[in-house]
């Protein structure tokens, strides 16, 4: 009785060790950003390159472009009124670009419109590159990070190819285990590149939704400017 009971033993654990080595081994976030090899190095430069500059563009972009929704009729009563340095202290103290745009644009109330109409555009122009500082750099890393990992895969197949040809041993597995290590710069690559591509056209609209506040403003604060009404506030 107890020699029938032995192999049934046996027969379980075999069972139970050929269902374990069938299980498939998890892959951890690590080991596979090791596996991609030394083209992850540049890839995860770039990709903390990529953060850092959306998340300092974002927050410049949204302190420096707020601005009051009755900024435009605080100032166009201050200088229908007369109170030109009112005008000019109020826009100065949002210490915001549309703020210093229009403490320029005041500063030359007396002056042609033509000239505060060119005050308010040269200004401007500077506010936004302002915004728009170091932005082009996002654009370079959406373009350069998938081209860096295909530069990874393709030197990985190169070199699972190059050992093949060595070996004479031609084997799925073999080239299938190492096509996936190589597959994973381009996946990171890819990753990168839209996380950039991204962040590059969320902040230029954010800075397109500024400069036309920025020209509806203009527009009303010249229309107040050529009223005759504001003559008087016109003169210092």
């Amino acid at each position: 009785m107890l020699l029938l009971q032995v192999p049934a033993i046996d027969t379980t654990a075999a069972s139970l060790s050929a269902t374990t080595a069938a299980q498939p081994q998890s892959l951890q976030l690590f080991d596979l950003v090791a596996k991609g090899g030394w083209v992850m190095v540049p890839i995860a430069f770039l990709f903390f390159s990529a953060l850092y500059l959306i998340l300092e563009r974002y927050f410049v972009i949204r302190s420096q472009s707020r601005y009051e929704g009755n900024f435009i009729d605080n100032i166009r009563d201050m200088v229908a009124q007369g109170n030109i340095k009112s005008a000019e202290s109020f826009a100065k103290n949002q210490r915001t670009a549309m703020g210093r745009v229009f403490e320029k644009a005041i500063g030359r109330i007396g002056s042609p419109i033509r000239e505060i109409e060119s005050t308010i555009e040269t200004v401007g122009q500077i506010e936004l590159s302002r915004l728009e500082r170091n932005m082009g750099y996002l654009g370079i890393i959406a373009g350069i990070a998938p081209m860096m990992g295909f530069i990874g895969t393709i030197s990985g197949i190169i070199r699972i190819f190059y050992d093949i040809s060595l070996s004479d041993n031609i084997s799925v597995g073999i080239i299938a285990g190492g096509l996936y290590e190589k597959m994973i710069t381009s996946g990171a690559g890819l990753i990168v590149g839209v996380i950039a591509y991204t962040g590059y056209h969320l902040l230029n609209m954010m800075i397109e939704r500024f400069t036309l506040a920025l020209e509806i403003n203009a527009f009303e604060f010249i229309e107040v400017l050529q009223k005759p009404t504001t003559e008087p506030a016109r003169m210092r």
